[in-house]
Order: structure tokens, then sequence, then C-alpha cells
């Protein structure tokens, strides 16, 4: 399904988006999980939003009409079968590492 590897900021916003949030909270989580390594700057973190959204990977949560409310996103079904995806893609990749690096596999 996935054509490309996610980067790490995505990987970190669509597992933000497990739980609905606004862009302030993405940040907070996306640096937190990631043990401060994924610092998003607002314009980064709104463009790639915009991105998500248009690749149907995420979308607005309905704010309930309150003007001046911070936009919230959830992952969408297609988001989540992309995040999958990728966790599987990471996981073939720590197993095959740690095979050959304590010496239990040698294939080529």
């Amino acid at each position: 399904m996935m054509e490309t590897a996610l980067t790490e900021a995505v990987y970190y916003i669509l597992l933000s988006l497990l739980t609905p949030m606004h862009g302030y909270g993405i940040m907070q989580n996306a640096e937190t999980l990631s043990g401060g390594r994924v610092r998003l700057a607002a314009g980064t973190l709104y463009g790639a939003l915009s991105t998500l959204v248009a690749k149907g990977w995420i979308e607005n949560v309905p704010d309930g009409g309150e003007a001046g409310r911070q936009k919230k996103y959830r992952i969408t079904r297609l988001g989540r079968e992309v995040l999958e995806g990728e966790w599987n893609r990471l996981g073939e990749l720590y197993e095959n590492g740690r095979k050959l690096l304590k010496g239990e596999d040698r294939t080529i």
C-alpha cells in the first residue's frame, strides 16, 4: 500500500492523532514521544497537516460551531492503515538488524 517510508515527523504526527488533538498538542506529543528528536515548528506542522488532510490520512474534527476554537485533527481509517504499514516496516527493519547484529542469521 505505502509507496515510500514515512518521515519521522509524519510518523509521530499520525501516531499523535490516534487521539484527536490540536496543533500545539501534536507538537508537544511528537517531541515527547521522540525523546526530543522531533521538534516541529508551527509552519512545518501546519504544512504537514494540510498535506495529510489532502492525502486523506487525517481529517478535521468538527468543533461544534464555536468560533475561535483551535482546529483539532484525527487520523482516518486510511491514515491508520498507512501508520500500521510503517510500523510493520520499522519492525521488519528492527528484527533484521537484531538478527544480524546478534549473529543469529547470516542470510544475505
